[in-house]
């Protein structure tokens, strides 16, 4: 079987939780080719250098630098619009140059054809609105239903039982905000997603320098930007050894040393998980994958006692998605 495999240009989390699933592709003998673009393709073309790979409909979208990202999302809908109609014409023609049987897309709303089997991977079948929007949420459902019953089937990457899940009611909606099935589409729980689900590296064996605080920053610009100043400010003149993972593939991955502060533009996965089993504070925004890598990684431990001091959730700005899977994940663990 051909699978192509599509995550949205988001941040890094879409195509790093593609990771696991592209490998176990591999390990089933299945031939993968891989999709998208900007920094998601980049972060996946690291992972399997071999695999050939497609372009697909660019996304550059940008937040505000205020608190509420609305007027950005509300002048952002034209352009994702016709990026969706784009990239669903760029993969008719892809599906014209090569036989494919099953398309992968994470959340790229374009991606389906009645010519193959297509399968869409999302985490929110509840789209959270901000404050003062609440009231269009099953709107926005309903509108989020219309594009993926465009698909064959539904992955959603999380656990089936609600308590046990890692997305709460985004995952896990009351019946009146999601389609739940239909005569073409079918929506299943395939259970979290993380690229450190099979990683060799533990506490007892640790390989990286120790850094008593480890950053791990994503997201769109100017966000991204402005949460490594605040950091960087914060910590720039502690005696603690801080680490700041600044998620830029496109820039050298060199060391940047500053006193007590070091900066990498990225680092590999073992690297990387070695940084965190170490740190004893860990800074990060609380998107779904984020929260995915750190489960798997062991560190939502319902018996860590310092749970809070240990993992400082931001939540982008104006972001009511990662503001609710800070207060679920919290909960979740205290319980």
């Amino acid at each position: 079987m051909t699978i192509l495999v599509a995550p949205l240009n988001w941040g890094l989390g879409h195509a790093g939780r593609c990771v696991p699933l592209v490998q176990r592709f591999l390990d089933e003998d299945h031939e993968v080719i891989l999709g998208g673009d900007g920094e998601s393709l980049t972060l996946l073309r690291r992972h399997f250098p071999k695999l050939r790979y497609v372009y697909l409909a660019p996304l550059q979208l940008r937040y505000g630098k205020g608190r509420s990202q609305v007027w950005a999302m509300l002048k952002a809908l034209p352009k994702l619009l016709r990026w969706a109609v784009q990239d669903h014409t760029m993969l008719q023609a892809v599906l014209r140059e090569e036989h494919i049987d099953r398309v992968i897309s994470d959340n790229r709303f374009g991606l389906y054809s009645r010519n193959t089997e297509c399968i869409y991977i999302t985490h929110q079948l509840h789209i959270r609105l901000p404050e003062g929007w609440r009231w269009a949420e099953p709107l926005a459902a309903k509108i989020h239903a219309r594009i993926y019953t465009r698909y064959n089937k539904v992955w959603i990457p999380d656990y089936e039982e609600r308590e046990k899940s890692l997305s709460g009611e985004l995952g896990h909606p009351q019946k009146s905000f999601v389609h739940r099935t239909s005569s073409l589409c079918t929506l299943s729980y395939i259970g979290p997603l993380s690229r450190f689900q099979n990683n060799p590296v533990n506490q007892n064996n640790l390989n990286s320098p120790s850094y008593s605080t480890v950053a791990v920053l994503s997201g769109l610009e100017p966000q991204r930007t402005l949460l490594e100043s605040e950091i960087t400010a914060r910590y720039q003149n502690s005696a603690e050894q801080v680490l700041i993972v600044q998620g830029l593939l496109h820039r050298p991955n060199t060391r940047i040393k500053r006193g007590n502060l070091t900066i990498v533009p990225s680092m590999g996965d073992k690297e990387l998980a070695s940084a965190l089993l170490g740190a004893k504070h860990i800074i990060v925004r609380s998107g779904y994958s984020t929260i995915m890598d750190l489960e798997a990684l062991g560190l939502l431990n319902s018996q860590l006692s310092t749970f809070n001091s240990q993992l400082e959730f931001i939540p982008t700005p104006g972001q009511p998605e990662q503001e609710y899977l800070a207060f679920w994940v919290q909960k979740r663990t205290s319980e």
